[in-house]
């Protein structure tokens, strides 16, 4: 691998992560050959990440750029733990099992010191025991948007704070507007209003009610 490469790859993931992050996140990356692909903006999910297929021998990893640099972090790790589970057990085990939590309590673990106190402090009640706290995680996800660079304590309202039925439009899209229609564990199912259509919105997208 050449050293303008590398260079130019931990350039540009400091830009998205905290300084001290880079240079472990790099070296995971490059032992595991991971292909890291930062996206727009997505209404459904954070981040993902696919396994190797024939012919393509590369992890892939994905995670919303407009994330914070904190939140990115977490996300990154998420997806991370879903590649070493993936290494130990392929396809039979349930994605987010008991198998896929320790591995990310344990990555979470690794990279602690690196997250502000508050959020330090939940993770380390997040990660005490598996299963995993549905309650923490969503304690977490409010602390990180304390850290987005235009947040204002009125950003607080989730989708999953409203009720079916309820009108809205994404904090940071208020361009596009819906109505909340139905719960589905962790997203919503949502209709846009302008082209009757409806999406798949994850329930701690920060929104506005109308």
């Amino acid at each position: 691998m050449e050293q303008s490469y590398i260079d130019n790859f931990k350039k540009g993931l400091a830009k998205y992560v905290p300084a001290e992050a880079v240079n472990p996140l790099f070296d995971f990356m490059a032992e595991h050959k991971v292909h890291l692909h930062i996206t727009r903006e997505r209404y459904s999910k954070l981040g993902d990440y696919r396994w190797p297929w024939p012919g393509h021998p590369f992890h892939e990893i994905s995670v919303n750029g407009n994330l914070n640099p904190y939140h990115f972090l977490l996300v990154l790790l998420h997806e991370m733990a879903h590649l070493d589970t993936w290494l130990q057990y392929k396809n039979f085990i349930q994605p987010h099992g008991h198998e896929w939590q320790a591995n990310y309590a344990r990555l979470i673990n690794l990279y602690l010191p690196l997250f502000p106190t508050d959020v330090s402090f939940l993770l380390q009640r997040y990660t005490a025991r598996i299963p995993l706290s549905r309650t923490i995680e969503k304690q977490i996800d409010a602390q990180l948007r304390h850290y987005d660079p235009d947040y204002t304590p009125s950003q607080d309202i989730t989708l999953n704070d409203l009720t079916p039925g309820t009108r809205f439009h994404i904090a940071s899209r208020p361009e596009h507007h819906f109505q909340a229609l139905e719960k589905r564990r962790t997203r919503w199912i949502c209709l846009n209003i302008a082209d009757g259509k409806k999406y798949l919105v994850s329930g701690t997208a920060v929104v506005v009610t109308e």
